[in-house]
């Protein structure tokens, strides 16, 4: 599975329409409005690099008020799980 955040923006008065038909895009898995430089940030989850393609460059960034778009694909994720395995040295708690 290949996991990339999408970092958006977009017209200030579109930000509900926009992430709700972004939500709607099939391989768009969750969508965050969030205060900063962005206005959104979409979480892609696809099978393969291609996928990602058709997600963001010929669905999502065709979206009406979408004025912008920066994409990070996952190398690895980090869970809660993996951290404290990490962190251990091999120590039993």
């Amino acid at each position: 599975m290949i996991t990339a955040f999408v970092l958006i923006q977009t017209d200030a008065s579109r930000i509900p329409e926009s992430a709700q038909s972004i939500s709607e895009i099939e391989g768009i898995s969750e969508v965050y409005s969030v205060t900063g430089e962005w206005d959104l940030i979409a979480i892609a989850r696809v099978s393969r690099h291609e996928d990602l393609a058709d997600v963001i460059a010929d669905r999502l960034s065709k979206i009406e008020g979408i004025r912008s778009t920066t994409t990070q694909i996952a190398f690895r994720s980090y869970s809660q799980h993996d951290l404290d395995a990490a962190f251990s040295l091999g120590f039993d708690n």
